[in-house]
């Protein structure tokens, strides 16, 4: 489906990856150039209605959201049998792929991963919305160290009987709550319940409960109890693992109120990690802050005067403000933690021995940029690496630069087959043996444009090192048919052609439906010529006086029409 456009807007560009109902690809928005994520439904389930139910529920319920931490939906369609979203797209790694990197993660960057999924969930939660399948696949961490929840296609709106039977018990065995496994009504603490699995998974390295089987594991959720985390974990704090067991308490009204509770108690165990006590609720936390309020208000009415009450307004606004600051400034600090930590921290692989290709891959697969340099070796064989300028496992940002050096072979070695390769390929293929490549001329052929068509010396005959090798090119390009397209059109599938020098010559028409559409060409459809040779295209536009009703359509002469 690679250059379909949906809604004359949407090109798709890079399938990207598939879940259980849909397939997801970066699209180019054409309207404005930016990235996009394109999720479609599988058509195999077009037919099927609890699928296009779901596929439903997550437009719903993200039409209701627009939230920092939450993919927020952009556009939604229906066009040609395909059902489809379209999402902010993000640059970056789901969380289980960090987790499964990573092993565990420090405290610090798993409260900040968690606080911030919390944000999300209490966003969704007062629209009425909840997840249902929070998991480390469903959280996506891109370079810049943001956060988001993805995937609400199981997500319900609170209160709501739209299920099907078959969708009472749903999610993902590892992180659905004991409720969601009994196949009772799941209400905001089923996804509390989930985000303390993800802590617990985040810390660990590992899932609370594990089987050979999803009924396995949905047991474990109803009866047994987690492994405690400081059991077999050095550096977890009394203060979170207690937030943790709380979430995942087996009764939803022994775990926290909400995200935000949630939330708050993980920031207290960050600044107090030896209090076990961080059972902080919105209720007390409003109702201190009111009564507070209203104490000093009434107490200011009957006896301080006007003065003192404005003085007390002005403390009580710089505390909010200083609290303010302090939790921007620390989600601005765990974002930069979780930048340095995680998303950017990575280690040099061990390159030598493979090949340039190997090299570069498994480097890019650590998020570094392989840089190459070329040297003649006598013992290794061409295209393999003899060097490397990190040693193996040395600790590095991702995007930094590791630059291998690759063997050219021996000081004098046999010419590399070159005849039949496009022209980058062959300048690759010489490169490896430390040779250059000289286009000496393009020439007509029957063969693609840029294919090598004859190579001095030839395949087999000794050269040194840096020595040149001569090639002649093929210069001609199949001619496409541009009958019918607009002239924007005609451009791009020219210059997709190769041909660099094209001209329009304008004919007018009484027929609207032609305006800028191509008439005709020179050469036709099917015809070779240079890439450098001018391709003449006629196109349509308005008559500026209006013609006869009889008027005869444009014959051909000379290759155009006239």
């Amino acid at each position: 489906m690679i250059g379909h456009v949906f809604a004359q807007r949407y090109q798709l560009e890079e399938f990207v990856g598939k879940g259980g109902m849909a397939l997801v690809f970066r699209a180019t928005d054409m309207r404005t150039g930016h990235d996009v994520a394109v999720k479609i439904l599988r058509p195999e389930f077009n037919n099927d209605q609890e699928f296009l139910d779901r596929f439903q529920r997550e437009a719903l319920a993200a039409s209701k959201m627009s939230h920092h931490n939450i993919v927020n939906l952009l556009d939604v369609g229906n066009e040609d049998d395909y059902h489809y979203l379209v999402l902010e797209y993000m640059r970056g790694r789901t969380l289980k792929a960090v987790i499964s990197e990573k092993g565990k993660l420090p405290e610090s960057i798993a409260a900040q991963i968690a606080i911030r999924i919390l944000s999300a969930l209490q966003h969704a939660h007062s629209n009425g919305i909840i997840h249902r399948d929070i998991k480390p696949g469903n959280v996506l961490v891109n370079a810049e160290g943001h956060i988001k929840v993805a995937d609400f296609g199981i997500a319900r709106v609170a209160g709501s009987n739209t299920l099907s039977k078959n969708d009472s018990v749903i999610g993902s065995a590892h992180y659905f709550s004991p409720e969601q496994a009994r196949g009772d009504d799941v209400t905001v603490a089923s996804d509390i319940y989930s985000v303390g699995v993800v802590m617990y998974e985040m810390l660990t390295g590992r899932v609370p409960f594990d089987g050979d089987t999803p009924v396995a594991i949905a047991l474990q959720h109803i009866s047994a109890l987690p492994q405690p985390l400081s059991a077999s974990e050095a550096g977890i704090s009394p203060a979170m693992e207690r937030v943790v067991l709380t979430a995942l308490n087996k009764d939803p009204k022994n775990r926290f109120h909400s995200a935000a509770d949630m939330a708050r108690a993980i920031r207290a165990a960050l600044n107090h990690p030896d209090t076990l006590d961080t059972g902080i609720t919105v209720t007390q936390t409003t109702d201190m802050r009111t009564n507070t309020s209203t104490r000093s208000n009434t107490g200011a009415a009957a006896t301080a005067p006007a003065k003192r009450r404005r003085k007390m307004r002005i403390r009580q606004m710089l505390v909010m403000l200083l609290l303010t600051l302090a939790v921007v400034g620390g989600l601005a600090y765990g974002t930069v933690r979780i930048i340095t930590n995680i998303i950017n921290a990575t280690t040099a692989p061990y390159l030598i021995g493979l090949t340039e290709e190997d090299a570069i891959r498994v480097g890019k697969e650590s998020g570094l940029t392989v840089e190459v340099v070329r040297q003649s070796d006598n013992i290794v064989a061409a295209g393999q690496v003899i060097l490397q300028s990190r040693e193996y496992q040395y600790k590095m940002k991702r995007g930094d630069v590791i630059v291998i050096t690759v063997s050219t072979g021996p000081k004098e070695q046999g010419v590399p087959v070159l005849t039949g390769y496009t022209l980058e390929q062959a300048r690759t293929e010489a490169e490896k043996y430390g040779f250059n490549l000289l286009v000496t001329q393009y020439v007509e052929s029957d063969q693609p444009l840029n294919t090598v068509l004859e190579q001095v010396p030839v395949a087999g005959e000794m050269l040194a090192y840096g020595e040149i090798v001569q090639v002649t090119i093929s210069g001609s390009v199949s001619i496409p048919s541009f009958a019918g397209l607009t002239r924007s059109q005609a451009v791009t599938l020219a210059n997709q052609a190769g041909l660099i020098s094209f001209q329009f010559v304008e004919y007018p028409t009484n027929d609207a439906t032609q305006y800028e559409r191509i008439a005709d060409q020179q050469p036709k459809a099917g015809e070779r010529m240079m890439y450098n040779e001018q391709l003449t295209l006629l196109v349509y536009v308005p008559q500026e006086t209006p013609q006869p009703a009889n008027t005869e359509a444009p014959q051909a002469q000379d290759g155009l029409v006239s």
